[in-house]
């Protein structure tokens, strides 16, 4: 339901003949009311006020039309000046609304603090006003950061420019099946000529770099135009036909993943071969934006924290000094659910305690300097938003020493376990033991994260804690939740065993983020591990790594600055960090913490603001007609919502929003033309938008993606990363099972995008469109196989059914293992080329839909006998086939078996983000389960074997299942 006072809605009444009536004060206090068109661009409704104000007292004072723009405060409270003239009023949306009219010699800081507000969706005035000196500070740091990398960016040469802004996409692993691909050893490329119409076929090693390729297609192009210049090859690059991504540097090319894309789908790779003097003109183009940045002064900068004064010695006390019991008072509590006998009186809620001291069986000395553990054992350390309706406790802590208390810094830690290691008799054989405890250690090391350590276990880990740091690196975790951290002795030798632990590979040292382990030394510890990680690596992990700062203490970690660092170093990464954080920047909790990481960002890429500023322009646009489409679809016809959809995409305002941009799921898709004929809405509940380009860039084909309003996709875009994830791990044990994990991408409060899989259908609709009678359609085993049939001649059909039997093996072991519910026949899809692939993953880990307590889906997986007719080619008797099939099955799940911690990891830094499935440790045990992780190897594979057959024997019941939607979709269409 929307406002009725918001104007800008799409149902508002007022404005229905196309006007507003716009307030406008100039800067003489003049002012005047006009009705404007509300698509109007702002330079349009200047010209009309500045016609209008002819007629007013005092015109005579104004100066020239060009030296005025508009401010408003805009619907996300953020005063904005408008300094793009080119947009249009129903995209600015002011507030009531008001445009005052301005000079435009104001502070040009102000104005990038505005730019920044907007593009966030937070004002940066809210952080100014908070009057936080964490906050301030942790600001002022920031700041200073970005513009260390803003003046890095200056005097770049262009193919480093090039590095930063359009990193080439690397293939993390290469299998060795590749070969088999191949044209004799060799791969065909397409080399097309900038700025002409030459297109030259090669034939290369796969091994061959970008320069000796851009020096093959000059020497052709010159040997057939029969010139004999000397052109130099590293003047020259390489861009994807159609896309906004370069290949060069040193790799070979089969190590780019466009290119390993090409040759795994035996498709043909078009480049276009691109002069260096048009990357040096976008290069000096932004390095004029980022020289103008870093020459401005903000008026409202945060002030950095008055110097240390040096004169004065101010006395403090050590709180490890401190021997007395940690004691607080209880004052009063309010809306606490206790027993009657336990309240003195009760008034309004509010229960007053009789001030009794509550005694820890701690003493003050053993207080480590973070809390976590005790007061919020999981969630985030903000300040809880939901004051009104929360528990509350007000408590007075004792007071212990007339001098200010302290935690000792680190160097005073590390002294303090020099000390207790020199008092030992034993220091030299501390922590260690004989080859009869190797055993017993290493059976404990190689238990899931899961799994309960008992008092037994974690003393004998900690007694042998040398032995773990030699033997079991990857042991760290186990020991940190070993230690006593109420001991301090243990405290510091833990930490200053921290400081010869060899570096943890990042995939383990994951497990070190999460709500187990607050201390900041060992975050610190784990962050540093993470800085070994590629680029590509670290893409695969962002998700997790944006949940995981809502666990640590403070705005300034370790972690925080890490993100920040590289995403200002790629702008890849950093378009991602910046929609991980803006989706969920609306959340009071994290609120001000995502959003400082978020203007941090901003401040030091800046000519990467006016990307982001279109994709969001685009998608608030996509927005409004996703609310107009629901609004109406109870009034009209499926075909007329259809034009009305129509009509309004070919308005200028929508155009130009939607027009010329970098895909938010992907920076290297330029979404450029809209192909409006093409578009379309969905008919489930949110009708989403389906929304499809025609790249108009040479070799570009059409590109689709889908627009959600109303569902959270974060569960999907977990899904998917994870399925993301097993088809690496897949394919660097030399299994490409020929996964395809689509793009999703969340981008605010129940809203996102999703990648169209082009040339596919659902297998409902090929059952569907076989048959003539819709009970039928779903126990025809022929139609598949037939589709199939119909796209692919020749070899062609055994290189599809190959696509469809390794894909279809790899969904089902991920299915299973990730217990993905709601498998009916319009969540999966082929494409014509035979891959089978998964869609909608709206119930996770085991959560099954049910009707009346029954469970709609009694099968392990989906694996039915019009997929095995595919498999195995339409034979009835082909074992070999179906037995080749079953090999890749129980393959793919010892693979991810070998892996389990780290999904079970993964799964866990995610419990942070109230997804509805995944709220509890409890939730992951599905995982646990699933990979069998308690058992050896040949249990887990026999467990694996017993469910294969489950599923093949009760295929007819999801054949029942997938009958009965058919009848349903067939009945509402």
């Amino acid at each position: 339901m929307t406002d009725i006072l918001d104007i800008w809605a799409v149902d508002s009444q007022v404005g229905a003949d196309g006007l507003i009536s716009v307030d406008f004060l100039l800067p003489t206090g003049t002012y005047i009311n006009l009705d404007v068109p509300r698509d109007a661009t702002i330079c349009h409704i200047k010209q009309l006020l500045w016609k209008q104000a002819h007629s007013y007292p005092l015109f005579h004072l104004l100066m020239e039309i060009d030296s005025y723009m508009f401010s408003c405060v805009n619907q996300t409270a953020v005063r904005e000046e408008l300094e793009d003239e080119t947009r249009r009023l129903c995209d600015v949306r002011p507030f009531l609304p008001v445009l005052k009219l301005v000079t435009r010699n104001c502070d040009p800081g102000e104005k990038l603090d505005s730019k920044i507000g907007v593009l966030i969706g937070k004002g940066l005035h809210e952080f100014d006003a908070l009057q936080d000196p964490e906050v301030k500070e942790f600001r002022s740091k920031m700041r200073r950061i970005s513009e260390e990398k803003l003046l890095s960016l200056v005097g770049l040469s262009w193919i480093e420019w090039l590095k930063h802004s359009y990193p080439p996409e690397q293939e993390p692993s290469i299998p060795e099946n590749f070969q088999d691909k191949l044209y004799g050893g060799n791969l065909v490329v397409a080399i097309h000529f900038d700025k002409c119409q030459d297109v030259f076929s090669f034939q290369v090693s796969p091994n061959i770099n970008p320069v000796k390729l851009n020096e093959l297609a000059i020497r052709k192009r010159l040997t057939i135009h029969g010139k004999e210049d000397e052109v130099d090859p590293y003047d020259y690059v390489l861009q994807i036909s159609g896309r906004l991504e370069y290949i060069f540097g040193d790799r070979p090319l089969i190590q780019f993943q466009y290119i390993h894309k090409c040759v795994m789908n035996r498709t043909l790779p078009h480049l276009t071969l691109v002069e260096c003097c048009s990357i040096k003109k976008m290069c000096e183009q932004e390095m004029i934006a980022i020289e103008a940045a870093i020459n401005q002064k903000s008026s409202n900068l945060p002030l950095p924290l008055p110097p240390k004064k040096t004169r004065t010695v101010t006395l403090t006390q050590s709180v490890w000094d401190i021997s007395n019991p940690f004691q607080i008072m209880l004052l009063k509590g309010n809306k606490l659910n206790t027993e009657e006998t336990a309240k003195e009186a009760v008034s309004h809620g509010i229960v007053a305690f009789s001030k009794d001291t509550l005694y820890y069986n701690i003493n003050c000395s053993d207080i480590l300097d973070e809390l976590e553990e005790m007061l919020n054992p999981m969630g985030t350390v903000r300040t809880n938003p939901y004051t009104e309706n929360a528990t509350a406790l007000h408590i007075k802590f004792q007071e212990y020493s007339k001098l200010p208390i302290y935690y000792p810094p680190f160097d005073k830690i590390l002294e303090k376990a020099a000390e207790i290691a020199k008092s030992s008799e034993n220091a030299g054989m501390a922590g260690r033991g004989g080859k009869k405890f190797y055993i017993e250690l290493k059976e404990i090391m190689e238990r899931d994260p899961l799994t309960q350590l008992c008092e037994n276990e974690m003393d004998l880990i900690w007694t042998l804690r040398y032995d773990c740091r030699e033997n079991f690196p990857q042991s760290l975790p186990k020991l940190l939740l070993s230690i006593k951290w109420n001991k301090l002795e243990d405290v510091a030798q833990l930490q200053a065993l921290l400081q010869i632990w060899s570096k943890l590979p990042p995939r383990e040292a994951l497990e070190l983020l999460d709500f187990n382990y607050p201390d900041q030394y060992v975050r610190e510890y784990a962050v540093g591990c993470l800085k070994q990680m590629s680029d590509e690596e670290l893409s695969q992990y962002l998700l997790q790594l944006v949940q995981v700062l809502k666990y640590e203490p403070f705005l300034d970690c370790a972690l925080s600055r890490f993100l920040v660092e590289r995403a200002l170093a790629n702008r890849r990464i950093g378009q991602m960090l910046f929609w991980h954080l803006r989706s969920e920047v609306h959340i009071p909790a994290v609120s001000v913490l995502f959003g400082v990481i978020l203007e941090a960002y901003c401040r030091g890429s800046i000519a990467h603001m006016k990307v982001l500023s279109k994709q969001v322009e685009a998608l608030n646009k996509l927005k409004t007609l996703n609310s107009l489409i629901k609004l109406n679809a109870m009034k009209q016809s499926k075909a007329k919502g259809k034009d009305a959809m129509h009509t309004c995409l070919k308005q200028n305002a929508y155009r130009e929003a939607l027009s010329n941009l970098q895909s938010p799921l992907n920076p290297s898709v330029i979404l450029s033309e809209l192909y409006v004929e093409k578009c379309k809405y969905m008919d489930s509940k949110m009708k989403p938008l389906w929304i499809v380009y025609n790249n108009k860039m040479f070799g570009g084909d059409l590109f689709g993606i889908i627009f959600k309003n109303g569902d959270d996709l974060r569960q999907d875009m977990l899904t998917l990363q994870i399925l993301r994830l097993m088809d690496l791990l897949w394919k660097e044990a030399g299994l490409d099972l020929r996964m395809l994990p689509y793009g999703c991408l969340a981008t605010g409060d129940h809203s996102g995008l999703i990648e169209a899989v082009s040339a596919s259908e659902t297998i409902a609709d090929i059952q569907l469109n076989s048959s003539n009678v819709a009970a039928a359609a779903a126990f025809n085993k022929d139609a598949l196989l037939n589709w199939l049939k119909e796209y692919n001649l020749g070899d062609d059909l055994d290189r599809a059914i190959e696509e469809f039997t390794l894909s279809c093996a790899g969904y089902c072991v991920a299915t299973y293992v990730l217990g993905i519910g709601d498998r009916h026949s319009d969540n999966i899809m082929v494409r014509k080329n035979g891959q089978l692939f998964h869609i909608d993953f709206g119930h996770i880990l085991g959560n099954f839909k049910s009707k009346f307590g029954i469970k709609r889906e009694r099968v392990p997986f989906i694996l039915t006998y019009d997929f095995i007719h595919v498999i195995q080619q339409g034979k009835t008797g082909n074992t070999e086939k179906f037995g080749r099939f079953r090999q890749c099955c129980e393959d793919a799940y010892l693979i991810l078996r070998r892996h389990g911690n780290l999904f079970i990891t993964l799964f866990a830094l995610m419990l942070t983000a109230g997804l509805p499935e995944l709220t509890s440790v409890k939730d992951i045990q599905y995982l646990k389960d699933s990979l069998a992780l308690g058992k050896s190897e040949e249990e887990a594979l026999k467990q694996f074997k017993q469910k294969f057959d489950e599923a093949l024997r009760e295929s007819w019941t999801t054949k029942v299942n997938w009958m009965a939607h058919t009848v349903r979709k067939d009945y509402r269409s």
